[in-house]
């Protein structure tokens, strides 16, 4: 087998283990009723499971995962109509618990619901928007809402000052992300208060999102110093 070769077929191995594993934690917490979250790894897993049927030239290896796929999209489909009449019920309250090393848990995947065209204006509410990797993971956050379905034209933040040497580089970097946003059309207005301790998300659509962590539940990126709209579209931090 030529090198080539063996790098895709290696490729293609990693790829169906994350399939197999995404799939096998959606069943966990299916079983768990923590269906939001269970949703979203069945969405994960689907993905990445048709691309390992598109990549294989294995017919049995094919048939099976088409099989376990149209099982997994019948689940996640049941669990939606679930999650749609509680919230008709008035009963919706999510909560979603992110573990240790657990991947499918982009910003995209859970403010996806949240973001519709009604939406134009976002408050974030984050003491911890201070050192690099933080900045890149708000930088992410803007990117999504430019990105995405809603007409963002505002966003608002508070956090507080880095204690230290960082502020100078807190403060210069807000700046540059403030600046690329505006070139997107985006007005992004900064605020700082030494007694913020809780983070929320809200939006005015009405929806408001508390979040233990923030918006810092990512790993640290190798990649350092990207503060401009779309340059971190191809990195993973997950």
């Amino acid at each position: 087998m030529s090198r080539a070769g063996g790098d895709a077929a290696a490729a293609a191995a990693a790829l169906e283990r994350a399939g197999v594993e995404t799939v096998r934690r959606a069943v966990e917490l299916d079983l768990a009723s923590r269906f939001q979250e269970s949703l979203m790894c069945y969405q994960e897993g689907i993905d990445l499971l048709l691309q390992v049927v598109k990549a294989t030239k294995d017919e049995v290896k094919k048939q099976h995962y088409r099989q376990k796929i149209s099982e997994y999209m019948t689940r996640a489909e049941d669990i939606k109509k679930h999650i749609e009449k509680e919230k008709q019920d008035g009963k919706y309250h999510k909560q979603i618990k992110i573990d240790e090393n657990a991947t499918g848990f982009s910003y995209e995947k859970l403010f996806q619901e949240y973001l519709n065209e009604i939406v134009t204006e976002v408050w974030v509410e984050d003491p911890y928007i201070r050192h690099v990797h933080q900045l890149y993971n708000f930088l992410r956050f803007c990117e999504m809402l430019v990105k995405g379905p809603c007409k963002v034209k505002t966003i608002h933040l508070l956090t507080s000052y880095d204690e230290g040497s960082g502020k100078i580089q807190q403060i210069s970097s807000l700046e540059e992300i403030k600046q690329s946003l505006k070139n997107h059309g985006v007005t992004l207005n900064v605020s700082f208060s030494s007694s913020i301790h809780d983070r929320e998300i809200r939006f005015n659509s009405g929806w408001m999102i508390k979040i233990g962590r923030g918006l810092d539940y990512f790993k640290k990126p190798q990649i350092w110093g990207l503060c401009n709209i779309c340059a971190c579209e191809q990195l993973n931090l997950q």
